[in-house]
């Protein structure tokens, strides 16, 4: 009867137990004592008959700075399957659960071990995994657990989560399902009352019935507590009322159990043994299990396995709170006593223990917090470098810890406790200042913040170089750097940002000042840029941080043929690093390269996962930057419609702090598709947005590579003359730029064209740009067949076509079709790209497996079980009419030529 009323709720986790949906799990919320626990049990106890097998973790507040410690919880039982595991899942795992000692895992790295871990286990048998509590797990338990429901919908895997309300959790974002549990209709409450205390007084239980007002836990503990005493005050909170009835019974148990409950209360775990020996220090008396019994008949535990489990949260926390500050006291130092050879566990309660500042303490918080980050568990570790500024002596000292706190905080994207931590070290000096402004200065690029802030930063990084921490001063111009492209800081600002970097005693050559000068000045020092990126690209493959830049610093200059390989040569890296928080980044550049180039094969994925994992590690602007890429491969896919619905969405990201390179995707994409659909005018309206500084749409470099679009528009307008006057401005940049020069010979050709002109178009180096040579040929074979010059035209509007056909500009194919047609030569009709059937995920499964990597590479590539990567390829194999990976590879060559 104990879930009296929640027969609904029961059903629906059947239902998803026996069948899971598209969303793999529930997060069950509710307040305290409205019965989470007991749903959560029933349907664990009905998965188990049906045949899943039941892993279990549960949140602790005492737990909640050991990194890991609920992912231990979790995977106990199935630890025998890790030595199993591909060797880098493998050792991120055992490094993480501090089973052995390697480089520091990412959450992601770790994340995808567990995935692995699991997908094993189930496809043995099903598993059900249930996450009480998950407001109290450690925040890197927490992520992992949020990482793997993302990725389960094709296994045989159940999550289901518990968390107060009110409480936050990275298991609400996972695509979990919700399911919010409100307090017992009347008489489903009466009927569990009954159930409980089923002789009461009719005046009592009327009281009772009002008292407890339909929350489960005050209808099953109460009555004893009116049985024992004349009721509690009223006016107390519910929840206050509940925790007295359980320190009251506390009250009468014997002193040595009391003390016992008290050791239990505050130890991190379960374990009966730590309980017994620290209380066992405490009264300097062995202690047994008797001790507790007292404890087992009032209700307040169970005892079972080596575990002493409190029956309640509220239980829990009731009875710490109810003690005297000398007893808390003492039962840390029992603990600390007890857990010798655990120093994390120890350092913390040795933390608890003292009252005012101490440096030992401090410094023993700090090595839990080296050794929490060494783990990957970031949050633990901010959580130790806080305390143990709390218990710093010296000022300075207290001051280094917090930064260095707030410093994890930003690696780990926590910009709100960053912003925190830097306030409360309140730093002084102009080096501990320069460093709170720099980890301040590293969130969303600050695109939210006012332009301004890139002169203060070019102050504040002359500074740090005229105090010879040069390397600090390239990641705060880099920072600097990073605004100019989101916003528009100024000239002046730029100058400033580029005699810092020049006065810097750093080769000009390095990565970190290559990309900033191209961030910062992409036409005045695009020839020097350019040069140390064509030195520079026969290194790609050595570190993928470097190619990032590097891919970065070429996309500023317009030489997208280089972005494309050095992006291409970064993500694999960071994959492998499990560099997810800058992965996007590096994807975000290679499609939007790709596209550019025409290669929207390569393209269509590469914007797909740069927009998925910007989601998951809370990116919204480069997110927003991957769908306006999407958009554009629409528009030249012909699909107008899809191109203007994810226009409009990349624009609902970008306008509200006016992220420049969204806004100005966006442009080109609706630019594009007017000029698909023969708006000629509204087309040219569009892409002079991109041109105008007062536009939001303006970006200083980008504004320069939609040349051969605006020309286009402009010509079938008939607005050429202001054409005439964009392109002088333009070529008064004097820059090498191969975008800006490919798209000036192009404009040229069409505005005053001519053999000699198109010719000139033709002879430049246009082998990797497959898309501008294919838009020469077309222009050329149009302007030749309005020659009358039809035979001519017609080798050119082939080619045109061909193009194309294989690069999957649809929009582009059909007009060289409709000019042939013209010209008097009938084409064949595309037929249905078999790409265009897969989704972009597939897409990116597809072209990995031609490649000839298995299903578990391509899982460690895209952050996928190998299972769920095999279910995919079963999908894929049909779509495009193949049985065998070598089917697919030569499908695919076939469809690129």
């Amino acid at each position: 009867m104990a879930l009296s009323g929640r027969e609904t709720e029961l059903k629906e986790l059947g239902e998803l137990v026996d069948g899971p949906d598209d969303r793999s799990g529930v997060v069950i919320r509710g307040e305290a004592g409205i019965g989470k626990s007991a749903l959560v049990a029933s349907t664990a106890a009905a998965a188990s008959v049906a045949g899943l097998r039941v892993l279990r973790t549960t949140g602790s507040e005492a737990e909640r700075n050991l990194a890991y410690a609920g992912l231990h919880q979790l995977l106990y039982p199935v630890r025998a399957g890790v030595p199993e595991l591909p060797g880098p899942q493998r050792d991120a795992l055992r490094t993480a659960l501090g089973l052995a000692d390697g480089a520091s895992p990412s959450t992601y790295s770790v994340g995808l071990a567990v995935l692995t871990l699991l997908a094993e286990e189930a496809a043995v048998k099903p598993l059900l995994l249930v996450a009480e509590d998950v407001h109290w797990l450690d925040r890197a338990s927490a992520d992992v657990l949020a990482f793997v429901a993302r990725r389960i919908e094709t296994e045989p895997i159940v999550l289901v989560a518990t968390l107060r309300d009110g409480a936050e959790s990275p298991l609400l974002s996972a695509g979990l399902a919700s399911m919010v549990l409100e307090r017992l209709e009347a008489d489903a409450a009466a009927s569990l009352l009954d159930s409980v205390a089923p002789r009461l007084a009719p005046a009592v239980r009327t009281r009772l019935l009002t008292e407890a007002a339909g929350l489960p836990l005050a209808l099953t503990e109460l009555p004893a507590a009116v049985a024992e005493s004349d009721g509690l005050d009223p006016r107390l909170p519910l929840t206050e009322r509940l925790e007295r009835t359980f320190s009251d019974r506390v009250a009468v148990l014997p002193e040595g159990t009391r003390t016992a409950l008290l050791v239990a209360a505050l130890n991190e775990t379960t374990s009966l043994t730590e309980t017994l020996a620290a209380t066992g220090a405490w009264l300097e008396v062995p202690a047994d299990p008797g001790l507790l019994a007292p404890a087992v008949e009032a209700r307040l535990i169970e005892l079972s396995a080596g575990a002493v489990t409190f029956r309640h949260p509220l239980m829990r926390s009731a009875i710490p709170a109810a003690a005297t500050p000398f007893d808390r006291r003492n039962a840390h130092l029992a603990l600390v006593e007890a857990l010798r050879d655990q120093p994390d566990r120890r350092a913390w309660h040795q933390a608890a223990a003292t009252a005012g500042p101490d440096e030992t303490v401090a410094t023993e918080l700090e090595r839990t917090a080296e050794r929490a980050r060494f783990r990957g568990g970031a949050a633990a570790a901010i959580a130790a470098l806080e305390q143990a500024a709390r218990l710093s002596e010296e000022p300075e000292r207290r001051t280094d810890r917090l930064l260095l706190a707030a410093g994890l905080a930003v690696e780990s994207g926590q910009r709100e406790t960053a912003e925190r931590l830097v306030r409360t070290a309140d730093p002084a000096g102009a080096h501990r200042r320069a460093t709170a402004t720099r980890l301040l200065s590293e969130f969303e690029d600050g695109v939210r913040e006012d332009p301004a802030r890139v002169a203060e930063l070019a102050r504040t990084a002359a500074a740090v170089a005229a105090d010879g921490q040069h390397d600090a001063a390239v990641r705060i111009l880099w920072s600097a750097a990073m605004r100019c492209f989101w916003t528009e800081p100024g000239p002046e600002a730029r100058k400033d940002l580029l005699d810092v970097a020049d006065r810097l005693p750093i080769p000009e050559d390095d990565p970190r000042v290559v990309a900033v000068t191209a961030y910062v000045a992409p036409f005045e020092r695009g020839g020097a840029v350019l040069g140390h990126l064509r030195t520079l690209v026969a290194k790609t493959g050595a570190d993928p941080e470097v190619d990032r830049y590097l891919g970065s610093a070429a996309l500023q200059v317009g030489a997208f043929d280089l972005a494309a390989r050095f992006s291409s040569a970064a993500a694999p890296g960071l994959r492998a690093q499990g560099r997810l928080g800058v992965l996007p980044r590096a994807l975000a550049v290679l499609a939007w390269s790709r596209v550019r180039l025409g290669d929207l094969a390569g393209a269509v994925p590469a914007a797909a996962e740069a927009g998925r994992f910007a989601r998951e590690t809370g990116q919204p602007f480069m997110a927003g930057l991957a769908t306006a890429v999407q958009a554009e491969i629409a528009a030249l896919r012909g699909d107008h419609k899809q191109a203007k619905t994810l226009a409009d969405e990349a624009e609902r990201a970008g306008l509200a702090a006016g992220a420049r390179p969204v806004l100005a995707t966006v442009q080109l994409t609706r630019g594009l598709t007017h000029l698909g659909e023969g708006r000629f005018e509204d087309a040219f309206a569009d892409l002079r947005r991109l041109l105008d500084p007062a536009d939001p749409a303006y970006q200083l470099a980008l504004r320069a590579y939609c040349v051969p679009e605006l020309t286009e528009a402009a010509v079938r307008a008939g607005r050429t003359a202001e054409l005439r006057d964009v392109l002088a401005g333009l070529a008064d940049l004097d820059t090498p730029s191969p975008a800006l020069q490919i798209g000036l010979r192009y404009a040229r050709a069409v505005l005053d064209p001519s053999d000699e002109r198109f010719a000139e178009a033709l002879e430049a180096d246009l082998a990797g740009w497959p898309a501008e040579r294919g838009r020469v040929h077309l222009a050329f074979g149009e302007w030749l067949r309005r020659q009358r010059r039809v035979v001519e035209s017609r080798t050119h509007l082939r080619t045109a076509r061909k193009t194309f056909d294989a690069l999957g500009m649809t929009a582009w194919a059909e007009r060289a079709r409709r000019e042939l047609r013209s010209a008097g030569e009938s084409s064949p009709n595309r037929g249905p790209d078999a790409r265009d059937k897969l989704t972009p995920h597939e897409l990116s499964i597809a072209q990995l497996a031609a490649e000839g990597l298995t299903n578990r590479e391509i899982g460690q590539r895209l952050y996928l079980s190998h299972r769920t990567v095999g279910t995919h390829l079963h999908r894929i194999f049909p779509k495009l009419g193949v049985s065998s990976r070598a089917d697919l590879a030569g499908t695919l060559k076939t469809l690129e030529q």
